[in-house]
């Protein structure tokens, strides 16, 4: 990793790009304001550092913080960076509680990159909360089918197709909904923020979507799906909110305003879609949001009908 001053020691980390600026107001120091001879963020007071820690000694080994020793910070005098010491067990933990300094060490310290590519964990990551998405909606419109008769009906055609156009139907389905929701999110805080790292944002999404993950407990314990389902989608945005705002440097208003529409975008296209084939449900933001996706379509292919029959 190239410095523009050669330093003792550097770490093994990828180095975090700089974020833009934003006009509204916050009390997060924009990371944006570093230096060129910063390369990372103290994760406490985003002061720039040169490095994280500093090995001295062959047996280093950070996870049990044997060999290394932690930079302090020179404007708050705390360790820059104390999670490169922990394991992900730790991280997740604290991904949970949106702590930001958690935030900050994995947007900026370790997933940032100067050229905006995604790194190869983030893609593993987001294959796998794929394949939870997957499940969750799948054994959510299972337990729903029942309650309705009419759904229970279009729902028992769908069941008669083969096993893997049925798994095929709900990966297109939770594909489109999360392509969506981002590309949403990125054109925003581009047009909004002249925000110029669109990876970035998807990093920051998916790696305060781990909360998806929870519905593993149900291996163990089992519980209402419908109602985890919506309960896990309503923390993801929650989380959406706090990555948001520590990744772009804004206010609480506009990184729940950019979560909150990507929210609405998905519920829009899945719940959209599920009414379409009718198997859609009747509560939520998803099943509000796709009955009126769905009275739109029909009302202007109605309209559009009538001009061309008057023509």
């Amino acid at each position: 990793m190239p410095h523009s001053t050669p330093t003792p020691a550097s770490t093994s980390l990828d180095p975090p790009a700089p974020t833009a600026t934003s006009t509204s107001s916050t009390s997060e120091p924009a990371p944006g304001t570093a230096n060129a001879s910063s390369t990372y963020l103290c994760i406490e007071c985003t002061y720039p550092v040169t490095s994280l820690y500093t090995p001295y000694s062959n047996a280093d080994d950070r996870a049990l913080g044997r060999g290394v020793r932690l930079t302090q910070c020179p404007r708050c005098k705390g360790f820059a960076d104390k999670y490169v010491e922990h394991d992900f067990v730790v991280l997740f933990i604290d991904l949970v509680l949106m702590k930001p300094q958690v935030y900050r060490h994995l947007l900026f310290n370790r997933l940032g990159r100067e050229d905006d590519r995604f790194d190869p964990s983030i893609l593993r990551l987001g294959i796998l909360l794929l394949l939870f998405d997957v499940y969750l909606t799948w054994a959510r419109i299972e337990k729903e089918a029942p309650l309705n008769a009419q759904v229970r009906s279009n729902y028992n055609l769908l069941t008669r197709q083969p096993i893997v156009l049925q798994y095929l139907f709900f990966l297109l389905l939770c594909t489109t909904e999360s392509f969506l929701s981002h590309l949403f999110i990125r054109l925003l805080t581009r047009l909004l923020f002249s925000f110029s790292r669109p990876n970035a944002v998807s990093t920051a999404l998916l790696v305060s979507s781990c909360t998806k993950l929870f519905p593993i407990l149900m291996v163990i314990w089992d519980y209402d799906v419908p109602a985890a389902a919506k309960s896990v989608g309503w923390a993801v945005v929650v989380n959406n909110v706090e990555a948001l705002r520590i990744l772009l440097g804004v206010g609480y208003f506009w990184a729940a305003g950019l979560a909150l529409v990507g929210a609405v975008v998905r519920a829009g296209v899945g719940g959209g879609v599920l009414w379409w084939v009718g198997v859609g449900g009747s509560g939520g933001l998803e099943g509000w949001v796709g009955r009126w996706v769905k009275e739109g379509v029909e009302g202007m292919g109605r309209m559009v009908g009538g001009w061309l029959g008057k023509g």
